[in-house]
């Protein structure tokens, strides 16, 4: 959960913008037991029903809010960057995660795979272009590939479906869109 915190650690000028952009609307889902440890680490900023925000904002007016909410009859845990400043998107970000997570389990969209592949590669394996990529694409993530050529980072907007494929656990392989599902 604390990696998942900060996924864009290794971005470019990282104390020089402001960022908001980059979080607000990210959300993840986690353990009860580390939704209990953040409830019980500050007082909450607000506890609204099956939700509240932390204290401490991330930059700006964006900060975590945890939700607890039943999917399917089952009780589940998720932290999501909400921008305070618009007083409806702690709802309308639960809204959207009730919606994406009553979608068939294994149905995710070309964004969904290529966020997962992010979040789940080691930062050693991942970064953002440099020097070495045009400038038009500076700034943008990459990932390492392997390839014939060697490895090498790739911009992973530009990841193929094979690559994409390729980077997934195998659990996660071979699910159809969800168009198809």
């Amino acid at each position: 959960m604390f990696r998942l915190f900060d996924r864009h650690a290794q971005r470019p000028d990282r104390w020089q913008n402001d960022d908001g952009a980059l979080y607000a609307g990210e959300w993840f889902e986690i353990a009860r037991s580390e939704h209990d440890t953040m409830l019980e680490i500050l007082p909450p900023l607000w506890m609204r029903g099956e939700m509240f925000a932390m204290r401490e904002f991330l930059t700006g007016s964006i900060t975590s809010v945890f939700h607890t909410l039943r999917i399917n009859g089952v009780a589940r845990y998720f932290h999501a960057y909400c921008d305070l400043s618009d007083p409806r998107s702690p709802y309308d970000m639960r809204d959207a995660i009730v919606e994406r997570e009553r979608r068939p389990v294994r149905a995710m969209t070309r964004d969904e795979r290529i966020e997962h592949i992010w979040s789940a590669t080691h930062d050693d394996y991942r970064g953002y272009a440099g020097a070495d990529f045009r400038p038009e694409h500076r700034g943008r993530r990459t990932v390492i590939v392997y390839g014939r050529s060697g490895t090498r980072f790739q911009l992973l907007e530009s990841l193929t479906d094979q690559q994409i494929s390729e980077k997934l656990p195998v659990h996660l392989r071979h699910l159809p869109l969800p168009e198809a599902a």
